[in-house]
């Protein structure tokens, strides 16, 4: 039984996280790094998503008379 605890408590104390690895400065870049990387690409999906829809909104506006009829809902059976 004790040799069972020795153990576990060597294999605890081997146990080594990248963070202990590294030190705690790099650690910080990292994450500053990471929260940099997660904002750039939050911008970019929104900026993408601004072109989408200024995109959609201009083909709205050039459309001719024919194709928003098409695309309308209503039949005229309905009105006759």
């Amino acid at each position: 039984m004790k040799k069972q605890a020795k153990r576990k408590k060597e294999q605890d104390q081997q146990t080594v996280t990248l963070a202990d690895r590294i030190g705690a400065d790099i650690e910080a870049k990292l994450l500053a790094k990471k929260r940099a990387l997660a904002e750039e690409e939050q911008r970019r999906r929104a900026a993408e998503e601004a072109r989408r829809r200024e995109e959609a909104r201009r083909r709205d506006e050039q459309k001719s008379f024919a194709e928003l009829l098409e695309e309308s809902d209503f039949d005229w059976r309905q009105f006759k």
